[in-house]
């Protein structure tokens, strides 16, 4: 991909619980970001913490911001603000373009979590969006590494090496979705650039907020436990 190419991403900053009276609120930021690193837009939106509007938010955030030339939407997993599941198909739809949520840990599923806390149509309403996501897929970013990811098919890979994350593409195969992450991973290591912006935007987005409302809050940046979640 050219320097110029833009990606958004998205991630959401979370601080406070779902059962606070009026419920927290989540910080939804969106950045576009170049493959060279340069950034050239921002939007914010807001979502509550433990609640269903997380996909209505990512996709206020698009809506605002109007930017078809960014060609790709990356998101920092699937799961923010206390399972507000964000529906990848919804977002997809409405963006009119490929929508990767990346992640960065093996897990075994959220599903068992979701059944933990959640009963009724509650629950219901949040495994149909969880049940709707396509599958994670395993990505190795270093170029030299042949099969974690690489969508080469080739079913006789021997590569035991730890992939560099995990994503769930809409809209593009494994080995497209291989290409975009790379293209705005410096380095091939790290957080693509997209979402490491796009994530200290949410942070400072909430920081701010909190402050706003309550001057005696002042949660440290780190204090964001649901900051990308998608096991």
């Amino acid at each position: 991909m050219s320097p110029g190419t833009r990606a958004l991403g998205v991630a959401v900053s979370a601080d406070g619980r779902s059962d606070e009276d009026p419920p927290a609120r989540a910080t939804v930021a969106a950045a576009v970001v170049r493959a060279d690193r340069v950034v050239d837009g921002l939007s914010f939106s807001t979502c509550t913490v433990g609640g269903s509007d997380a996909t209505a938010a990512v996709v206020d955030c698009v809506d605002r911001l109007g930017r078809p030339d960014a060609r790709h939407l990356l998101l920092a997993g699937v799961a923010p603000a206390w399972f507000n599941l964000i529906d990848l198909r919804r977002v997809h739809e409405a963006a009119d373009r490929p929508v990767l949520a990346v992640s960065f840990e093996a897990s075994a599923g959220l599903e068992p979590h979701v059944r933990e806390h959640f009963s009724g149509e509650a629950l219901d309403r949040r495994l149909a969006v969880y049940e709707s996501l396509p599958e994670r897929e395993p990505l190795s970013l270093d170029a030299d590494e042949v099969g974690v990811g690489d969508g080469s098919g080739d079913d006789d890979r021997t590569d035991e090496r730890e992939p560099d994350l995990w994503v769930r593409p809409v809209g593009v195969d494994v080995a497209a979705a291989r290409r975009i992450v790379a293209a705005h991973t410096p380095d091939g290591q790290g957080r693509p650039e997209p979402l490491r912006v796009a994530r200290l935007a949410a942070r400072a987005g909430r920081s701010y907020a909190d402050r706003r409302t309550d001057g005696s809050r002042s949660a440290p940046p780190d204090s964001t436990p649901n900051d990308g979640r998608d096991e």
